[in-house]
């Protein structure tokens, strides 16, 4: 149904700090000059989903439709539109707009511009509030689309949009994808994973450092790393000493960061990619013996995403993925706020609607 240009949407929304999730209908805005339409088929579901819905961040703008790891295939498409035509299948992250003209805008880092509009929960240069993925029709600009190769199935490819690119462009920007080099990865989950599975395409060698023993036989056997540390064994700990080239550091729980700071050669990089809600302690002598160096990285450009899905399109990177309905999305983030997920929690949103999951 269309009303004066609009698009009517039927989503998912949470309307206070409870987060729970209920059946939200809802008006897409009209389809401009440049913008496509996209029927969505898959949303991943990420942790910042569960912070901005329970309002974690104090940030949240209620109703809330949570979503930024969308797969969806084109249905329309403007009539300035030269990217994309109806059929495509696409893909939409963590942003959905930006000024065009600052300084990080004009050198391809719209990621880190200062007047992003995301994807879900913010706002649009029109005042108007966005709302994610969790719902059957988005309408964005091309510019801020990406294509999602025919190589990848879209469920596995939906976490790609974020925790894919994140750790991605990271690796990319730090020299940390250089084949033969040892990369560490500190934590595996959503992001964590994805590491492990570029830092092999790579062709690195891949230690996993993790405070769980019990997710050893995981990374060495199914995810394919070349070694396993305990991060709370100081026997192995100190037998990895002065071993790797660089570490990507994916957890977002409190942890103490100096212990894996000796883990780098010197003049090794750390990039931390988790955000703990508490400060990370960094004394300065943990970086200054060694000339080690500390780098925060966060969601990739748009340039960026295409680049990481045209390479997991060549190399056969997916997520590893729940597929859920949307009835069970409620809990899902129940499960997901224990960490009680192998890797990712992705929604058929499509399958859902069709079978009458909401309404």
């Amino acid at each position: 149904m269309e009303q004066g240009g609009e698009k009517t949407a039927l989503g998912l929304a949470a309307r206070d700090t409870s987060g729970h999730l209920s059946p939200y209908s809802f008006s897409r805005r009209a389809q401009g000059d440049g913008d496509v339409t996209i029927k969505v088929l898959f949303c991943g579901i990420c942790h910042t989903d569960l912070h901005i819905i329970k309002n974690e961040w104090d940030n949240a703008m209620y109703p809330v439709v949570p979503g930024h790891e969308v797969v969806g295939v084109v249905t329309d498409v403007g009539q300035g539109v030269t990217k994309f035509k109806a059929g495509d299948t696409v893909g939409v992250g963590y942003f959905v707009d930006s000024c065009r003209s600052c300084d990080s805008c004009s050198k391809g880092y719209e990621n880190y511009c200062p007047n992003i509009v995301l994807a879900s929960n913010g706002v649009d240069y029109a005042g108007a509030t966005t709302q994610g993925g969790f719902s059957d029709v988005i309408v964005v600009d091309q510019d801020y689309v990406v294509r999602v190769p025919e190589t990848l199935p879209p469920n596995g490819a939906a976490p790609l949009l974020c925790a894919g690119v994140t750790v991605y462009c990271s690796m990319v920007e730090y020299g940390l994808n250089a084949a033969g080099k040892h990369l560490g990865v500190v934590g595996l989950g959503g992001l964590g994973h994805m590491a492990v599975k570029f830092g092999k395409a790579f062709g690195m060698k891949v230690t996993v450092i993790s405070s769980s023993p019990g997710k050893r036989e995981e990374a060495l056997d199914r995810l394919g790393a070349d070694a396993f540390l305990v991060s709370r064994d100081p026997e192995e700990m100190k037998a990895a000493a002065s071993t790797m080239d660089g570490i990507i550091d994916t957890v977002s729980a409190g942890h103490p960061i100096v212990p894996l700071l000796a883990l780098l050669k010197p003049k090794g990089q750390m990039v931390v990619v988790g955000v703990p809600s508490k400060p990370l302690e960094l004394p300065a002598v943990a970086i200054v013996i060694g000339g080690k160096r500390v780098a925060g990285n966060g969601v990739g450009s748009i340039a960026d995403c295409q680049a990481m899905l045209d390479f997991a399109g060549k190399h056969g990177i997916t997520a590893d993925v729940e597929v859920i309905g949307m009835d069970y999305v409620n809990t899902a983030m129940e499960r997901l706020e224990r960490n009680d997920v192998r890797y990712r929690f992705v929604v058929d949103v499509a399958g859902s609607l069709q079978q009458g999951a909401i309404a």
